[in-house]
């Protein structure tokens, strides 16, 4: 079964605060259920249409399972806390 990569692109930070506090929720969040993160930081370099923005990717056993850590309650929590706190492009891509 292929992995499944969460793959999240912060466009614009409006609230630190809103953003640590969503940090400190999510992250146990996907650890406990096996997510590893890969990618955490600002691009060294961008070309064509990419931003520089902040970029994170975590690695999960499958598709279904990063789904399950998105909607899980722990997730949503974090969620809630990040309210209007950040601007972000989430997607979840099966890997090859």
């Amino acid at each position: 079964m292929a992995k499944g990569y969460w793959i999240n692109m912060f466009r614009e930070v409006k609230d630190p605060a809103k953003v640590d506090a969503y940090r400190k929720l999510a992250v146990p969040v996907m650890q406990a259920s096996g997510g590893k993160f890969l990618v955490r930081g600002d691009p060294a370099k961008v070309y064509e249409h990419g931003a520089m923005e902040r970029v994170v990717v975590i690695e999960f056993e499958s598709v279904e399972q990063a789904i399950a850590v998105h909607d899980s309650p722990g997730y949503q929590a974090a969620l809630k806390a990040l309210g209007d706190g950040a601007v972000r492009d989430l997607r979840i891509v099966e890997g090859v």
